[in-house]
């Protein structure tokens, strides 16, 4: 039988989730290939992929069914989702954004829009904070690029999205999940993705050693973000959080659309 095609997505926070299917006893299971979570959503709604780590706006938008209880969640800070703003946030009309992961990008908007009032043109932009501050109002920054900055040594207000996110709500936010088209999530590629996260959580130990070296981050950080700001298991208070983000980027979508309908892409 031919092995189901899973895209991982190559960020720090994915590790543990892939693991298994790395170097565990899920490695034989699959066909496992890498991409940032844009891509990786791409692949599986085009049929490359079988399942996929995909941005939960892209999952909602493209209809797939996602695999219950595991994904990329946080329970305030997340550390790898950050706004900085070169001016008041309530004047930010221009937003330079690493478009790889397109449900960062909406909660920047809905964040925005319902904290401060601010509805800003989006332009993406490749992860250099320099140039897209020089470009636009601020900038959003995602994933290991995120990492890489130290938010104290920016000098500018640095906002993490998660923590905003659950002062503003009270709940977790959902960042990413597996998922893929009904017909392809069946009980055993269901089993070898939570076998993969399980094998990761036992080595988690290991995971961040090699992660601290091959990533070139220093090893406490890498500890306290696997350990601390990533929630792999997700229960009925991550779904609540998942409802309430989807209601309200469907919301600003029909905001948008009701002012240009040729910004009207749900994957903006």
């Amino acid at each position: 039988m031919r092995k189901p095609k899973v895209c991982a997505v190559s960020f720090l926070n994915t590790v543990p989730l892939a693991y298994g299917m790395v170097q565990g006893p899920q490695q034989d299971l699959v066909e496992l290939t890498f991409a940032v979570p844009s891509v990786c959503a791409d692949r599986v709604g085009s049929g490359i992929a079988d399942v996929g780590l995909v941005p939960v706006i892209e999952m909602d938008s493209q209809g797939l069914t996602p695999v219950p209880g595991i994904g990329i969640a946080s329970h305030g800070a997340v550390r790898s989702i950050l706004l900085i703003s070169r001016v008041p946030l309530r004047r930010v009309r221009t937003l330079a954004a690493d478009m790889n992961s397109r449900t960062s990008v909406m909660l920047a908007r809905i964040i925005l829009a319902r904290q401060f009032g601010a509805e800003p043109e989006v332009t993406p932009m490749p992860a250099d904070l320099d140039a897209m501050l020089a470009h636009a109002d601020a900038a959003l920054v995602i994933g290991d690029a995120a990492l890489a900055l130290d938010p104290e040594l920016i000098g500018l207000p640095c906002l993490d999205l998660g923590q905003v996110w659950f002062d503003m709500t009270g709940l977790p936010f959902v960042f990413a999940m597996w998922a893929g088209h009904k017909s392809n999530i069946t009980p055993e590629l269901a089993r070898t993705l939570r076998g993969s996260l399980l094998w990761g959580l036992g080595a988690l130990d290991r995971i961040i050693e090699e992660e601290s070296v091959r990533r070139t981050m220093p090893l406490g950080m890498v500890d306290h973000y696997l350990r601390n700001n990533i929630v792999f298991e997700h229960g009925d208070a991550e779904r609540a959080g998942l409802e309430l983000y989807l209601r309200y980027a469907r919301e600003m979508n029909d905001l948008v659309l009701a002012e240009d309908p040729l910004q009207g892409d749900s994957k903006a």
